[in-house]
């Protein structure tokens, strides 16, 4: 009976996250409704069924064991069908996204408070938005495309209300674009990252490097491949993990992931390539290479982050979000084009001063990312948003 009154005491929150098709974006929204899940009564609104036993094994989260409503748009028997839909076309996956808001706005009044996960958005009402990106939902601009045009005015989509958000952006360079795209000021809270990861020494780490993220034409694969078989060409003795999922799993088109097939294919003796692993065969990885690289100039770069946590030492783009995460002052991890990674890398890996110099420098900046410090911060952020109420 105490249990039951303690329940019905907590304050009610409705966090909206379009779909679970594998992701940064996604992993957030998972530690967000972990955070929020010991201090208030959670309905989830978002396109289909969850299965979160599957998410907790993926992301490490313990959401099986909460009692979180969730609120589905799209009936069981019809999810396959409309995921082949969005990831065939653009506005089909912007319509299906556009209806899980307007069924998030019908019901928004409910709720003692509303967050969205997934970028800046209109609910109805001030909430809290957590910001990836910019522009991400929606697009005022005049080359946005007349289909997103009408979809916003079919939810009523307002401008003003999504100002009157508190927003909370994944990086500084995310907050400054968000400033510059909406005029809002924003509170930085990094993205969380496992905390038990066992990484091996250095000396017993594998000659190898990762890649990890969803494998489409966005993130580049196909470059990380070409600039490691040119620093092979040199002479070094090096192998790549792929990780990832999101490209084959009715999301987005398969067209890619089927070209980088190809090249793993051809390269059996150094690529590996691993898909949608359970997240305890990914931090296995995660702990065994040495090196990672990540070709996209990412918001933040949650993979990247994940690399530094595991004791590696990330090649990155010199600009984004993952220069917070690796900081400016290394600059021989920060590459401009894979002519410039070629050289950078065969550098690294041929000076075993500098690597000990860089893990050094890195090892600072660890504590920057953590589930307990994302978990306490958005807490906070909820905490401070109902006492402005």
């Amino acid at each position: 009976m105490e249990l039951l009154v303690n329940s019905e005491c907590k304050k009610s929150v409705a966090v909206w996250q379009p779909y679970f098709r594998g992701g940064g974006a996604e992993a957030v929204s998972l530690w967000i409704l972990q955070a929020l899940s010991q201090k208030y009564n959670l309905t989830l609104y978002t396109l289909s069924e969850v299965d979160f036993f599957k998410l907790d094994a993926m992301y490490n989260t313990k959401l099986a064991e909460e009692n979180i409503k969730v609120i589905a748009n799209l009936p069981k028997k019809l999810e396959s069908f409309g995921y082949l839909l969005m990831a065939a076309s653009k506005p089909f996956r912007s319509a299906f996204m556009y209806w899980t808001i307007k069924r998030f706005k019908q019901d928004a009044s409910q709720y003692d408070a509303v967050f969205s996960a997934f970028n800046a958005i209109d609910m109805g009402r001030p909430g809290i938005q957590y910001l990836h990106w910019i522009r991400v939902v929606e697009n005022n601009t005049p080359n946005a495309k007349p289909w997103l045009k009408k979809l916003m005015q079919w939810v009523d989509f307002s401008y003003e209300r999504l100002e009157k958000n508190y927003s909370v952006a994944n990086s500084s360079y995310t907050a400054d674009n968000a400033k510059k795209c909406y005029g809002i000021e924003s509170n930085v809270v990094f993205p969380p990252v496992t905390t038990t990861i066992d990484s091996l020494p250095w000396p017993k780490k594998k000659n190898a490097f990762l890649c990890s993220g969803r494998i489409v034409a966005a993130k580049q694969t196909h470059r990380v491949i070409s600039i490691l078989k040119k620093v092979r060409d040199r002479g070094f003795d090096i192998q790549l993990h792929i990780t990832g999922g999101g490209a084959g799993n009715g999301m987005y088109p398969e067209k890619y992931l089927k070209e980088v097939k190809t090249l793993v294919e051809e390269n059996p003796e150094w690529i590996y390539l691993h898909q949608d692993l359970p997240y305890q065969e990914y931090l296995k990885i995660l702990s065994e290479c040495r090196y990672g690289i990540h070709y996209k100039p990412e918001p933040f770069g949650i993979s990247v982050a994940e690399m530094l946590k595991a004791g590696m030492i990330p090649f990155v783009r010199p600009k984004g979000g993952q220069m917070e995460i690796v900081g400016a002052e290394n600059p021989e991890i920060l590459f401009d084009d894979e002519a410039d990674a070629v050289e950078k890398i065969s550098h690294v890996l041929s000076e075993p001063d500098l690597q000990v110099r860089l893990l050094s420098s890195l090892e600072q900046r660890k504590d920057l990312f953590s589930t307990e410090t994302f978990m306490k911060e958005i807490q906070a952020v909820v905490d401070h948003h109902f006492s402005t109420l």
